[in-house]
Formats: C-alpha cells, structure tokens, sequence
C-alpha cells in the first residue's frame, strides 16, 4: 500500500477525551501517509467508562474498555480501533489482531498533588487515590502510614476529585497528562525504580479483525519496532503469570540498539510480599525475555504471592 490509498477508514474509540485524543493522532499520521484517503473517528461508550463505582478488578477487568470497539468491527461499522496498550487485555479474543503498536510517550507514573511535591512529602494518613493494583501495592510497601483510596473515571474526572479535596494526591500514568498537554498538573515524575510502570504503560495500539492483510499493510508505517518489541517483553511476562487488573504486577523494557533490558515485579496489594528481577537480552527475542523473566520471579515464590492476591479478591 502507498499514498495512493484513496479508499475510507474508520476507527473506533472510546469517548473519553485522552481516548479520542489518540484516534486523532492516528487519523492525522493515516491522513499523512495516505492524503487522498478519508478518515472517520466512531466514537463509543464502552462498560469500562460507565462503572465508576467499583475497582476494574472486581467487575470484569480491563477488557471492558475494548469490547464495544471490537464488537463495531465485528459488525463493519470500523475498521480498526485504537487503544491505551495496558487497557488490552493480554490476550485478545478470537478474531482480532494487534495490527501496530505507536512510538512509547513517558511510561512514567506521574504524581499529582494541589499541595505536596512528591510522595515522600505526604503526611502519615494522607488519602492518595489510584486505580491500580500494582500503583498501590508499591505505594504501600514504600510508604505504609499513607491512606490509599480507589479512583475511576477518566482523567478530567480523576483531576476533579483531586482539586474537590477528596485526596491529598493522585498517582497517573504521565503519558496521558503530557499527550492532553497537562503536563503542568505533574508535580514529579515517580522513576521506574521506585514505580515500576504495567506492561505497555505509555505506548497506543491499534486493534483491527484478524486476517485484514490489507489493512496490516496501510497500518505497518505507523509500527515503532522498539516499542513493539519492548510492550511483547512486557506483556508476554503478564501473559505467563494471567496478567490482568486483578494482580498488582509490574513490567517495564527499555531498547538499546539491539539489546533489551527487561524489570518486572509481582506484589501483593499490601506491598508486604514483593518479587522483583531484571534481565537482559536480544531485542529481537522479547517473548523468550518474558518468559526468562519470568522464571526468575516464580524462583522467588511469585506464583504464592499471586495466589495470596486471588485469595484477597
């Protein structure tokens, strides 16, 4: 395929404003490459964005923020989706692809607070608000004397809640402050050693039908190979361990050349039971790094910590 493309795309999405965000990026870089080409965004409400009442982990995990969009490509309405990568569940269901995956943004947790500059600076009972797993867990083991409260919704309402005074500070992912330039809302940044981010934490994807060569074609221009090898690292360790929302598990690779560096870490959700590794490899072998990774952390009893987190379900 070339620019000489002049047929019709669709891309579906959610509706929140960083999801949309995302759709536009990608039909600007479609629009680019292929000019002569027309491309519609399909927005949608997905289950993962009505229930704001409950943690992800307890009604359904993160595959309700992708099944509306693959239903609507299921039925020709779109033709591809476009996704947050550590909203895709690690297994896709029959029928779907993984088509490119985009340049990473910051992969970074972000600290976000009206009156404190990082989380070494909240007082003992401070209310921090995340709605993750793996973010409370390594917050509790570092800092135990903090409160830490669930928080939905999306990052207009997750703000909201912060600036109402129903938190002392909020733990965010900084790739989406920055890509909806409120990058000034990120007091600092919580590095890799102290936070370690989820696997495909910072990178998009894009989702389309299983078998569309055609669209695999138009598509592959967008693909950032070292990204796509780091998030196949990453995601085949959490893959191995039935990585979902319902486990605080961490995994985070870096590229260099033709090198890979890969650190994961699996918790329970008090912080008090912690595996850590780290390993290094070829970048061309991210599947054999997670799996290796992966070894490293059942050596330290992961599979006991995971099955302590099912237990507290």
């Amino acid at each position: 395929m070339n620019a000489s493309f002049s047929g019709k795309l669709v891309i579906a999405s959610r509706e929140s404003r960083l999801a949309m965000w995302q759709a536009e990026h990608v039909r600007a870089r479609l629009l680019e490459l292929y000019p002569h080409s027309t491309v519609e965004i399909l927005g949608m409400t997905t289950r993962g964005d009505q229930i704001l009442d409950r943690t992800l982990s307890k009604v359904g995990g993160k595959g309700l923020f992708v099944k509306e969009l693959e239903v609507a490509m299921q039925n020709g309405e779109a033709d591809l989706a476009v996704h947050s990568l550590k909203d895709v569940p690690m297994e896709l269901p029959d029928g779907f692809e993984l088509a490119a995956i985009l340049e990473r943004e910051d992969a970074r947790d972000a600290f976000v607070s009206n009156d404190y500059a990082r989380l070494a600076d909240l007082p003992d009972g401070a209310i921090v608000g995340t709605s993750s797993l793996r973010r409370q867990a390594l917050i509790a083991a570092r800092y135990p004397k903090l409160v830490i409260h669930p928080l939905r919704g999306n990052l207009d309402t997750r703000l909201g809640k912060l600036d109402k005074g129903e938190y002392a500070a909020i733990i965010l992912a900084a790739a989406g402050l920055k890509r909806l330039g409120m990058a000034s809302r990120i007091r600092s940044v919580i590095e890799p050693e102290d936070s370690l981010p989820a696997p495909g934490q910072g990178a998009m994807a894009i989702e389309i039908p299983a078998g569309r060569e055609d669209l695999r074609q138009l598509l592959a221009p967008l693909n950032h190979p070292d990204t796509a090898h780091a998030v196949r690292a990453e995601r085949t360790l959490s893959l191995t361990f039935g990585g979902s929302c319902q486990i605080p598990l961490a995994a985070f690779a870096t590229v260099d050349g033709s090198g890979m560096h890969l650190r994961a870490m699996v918790a329970t959700p008090d912080g008090k039971r912690i595996a850590r590794a780290e390993i290094n490899g070829e970048a061309t072998a991210p599947e054999a790094l997670g799996r290796q990774i992966a070894s490293l952390l059942e050596a330290q009893d992961a599979r006991s910590i995971l099955a302590e987190c099912k237990t507290d379900e």
